[in-house]
């Protein structure tokens, strides 16, 4: 079932208002060929209606969205060859499984012949063999999940569109079926767009990541990058947790708190500030080596959360920033109290200088 005929997606400078609320900014986006794309963002972000406009529900009042070199903004979604998983999963309640994995097929007007065995197919794949004569009340959540998909990918289509599609699932199951996704992904090799809000899940799922914020692009990299290197203080904000604080910047040096910072790259002009992830700082007890910044503060809280804690730490500046510390014995929190004075040592590797202003 694998699909040689992956298409890439070239969106370009699409503009979508609803009254004077500016959905979609002039976004420009090209996915390649048999890539997973996650569109990431805030609750009206502009992410589903991209996603929308993909799909074709929504027609841009701008721009262009082109399958391969065709052009697709006047296609209706049901000529554009696309299949769709929506969060809700949009099933037919009173058809079994068969039947609703079988429905695009009858759209397309597929020889019946050839129905039930690209049916089987299709649920083979996603792990239901032997289930197509179930009723869909029948099934847990987990369940009608791969239904769904199933029903998505039973016609082969080149582009496959992702709506928040494990959101009604419990965190074990959504983390198990991030996994699944990824690796049909592989199977099947479609492009693939996918919009979420959750940005582990982003993380855990995506060859890129495009980050949205009021209709438009704040950045478009890979997991990685969007996590160590975020693109401006939205992303950083948004991407995990992070202490952001501000720096001076003097001459050519920057300066926390008087202290000047070793970096290891050069910082982007302009207004900066310092991010920090909790998990990259570590309490020090030589503050002597070369390759660490550090700072001095006293421990305000600790909350512990089984795998790790959370240390809650001001500077002597007055500013707060979070540890993460690992909870195993003979660690670091075996010796740490609150309100303790503490010196914090963040690699220099770690030390990511970011624009300071808010967004794009």
């Amino acid at each position: 079932m694998h699909h040689s005929t992956a298409l890439p997606i070239s969106i370009s400078a699409v503009t979508k208002a609803y009254g004077a609320v500016h959905a979609l900014k002039g976004v420009s986006l090209d996915i390649q060929a048999g890539e997973f794309m996650t569109l990431l963002g805030p609750s009206g972000s502009g992410k589903t209606t991209l996603l929308m406009a993909i799909a074709g529900f929504t027609r841009p009042d701008s721009g262009s969205i082109r399958f391969g070199d065709q052009e697709a903004i006047l296609s209706p979604p049901h000529k554009r060859g696309v299949g769709m998983v929506f969060q809700n999963y949009a099933l037919f309640p009173h058809m079994n499984v068969a039947r609703n994995v079988a429905y695009p097929l009858k759209l397309r007007k597929v020889a019946k012949a050839e129905v039930d065995a690209m049916v089987a197919e299709a649920l083979e794949t996603v792990q239901l063999a032997g289930y197509g004569d179930r009723a869909i009340s029948q099934l847990s959540g987990g369940q009608k999940q791969r239904v769904a998909l199933a029903r998505a990918i039973v016609f082969k289509p080149r582009i496959l569109l992702m709506d928040e599609p494990l959101s009604a699932l419990d965190k074990k199951l959504r983390e198990h079926m991030q996994i699944e996704l990824r690796h049909l992904h592989e199977k099947l090799g479609m492009t693939t767009v996918y919009v979420t809000h959750d940005q582990r899940e982003a993380l855990t799922m995506a060859d890129r990541i495009a980050v949205i914020n009021h209709g438009s692009l704040q950045q478009v990299d890979t997991p990685r990058k969007i996590y160590e290197s975020p693109a401006n203080r939205f992303v950083a904000d948004f991407i995990g947790e992070s202490s952001i604080l501000p720096v001076v910047r003097d001459g050519n040096t920057i300066r926390f708190d008087g202290n000047a910072l070793k970096t290891v790259t050069a910082p982007p002009d302009g207004p900066l500030a310092l991010m920090i992830r909790p998990e990259r700082l570590a309490f020090v007890t030589d503050a002597s080596r070369d390759e660490v910044n550090t700072f001095a503060g006293n421990v305000l809280e600790l909350v512990y959360q089984g795998d790790s804690a959370l240390c809650y730490i001001e500077l002597s500046n007055g500013t707060t920033v979070a540890l993460r510390a690992n909870t195993h014995a003979g660690g670091p929190l075996d010796s740490i109290v609150e309100g303790a004075s503490v010196t914090l040592g963040l690699h220099v590797a770690d030390t990511v200088l970011i624009p300071a202003g808010r967004d794009a």
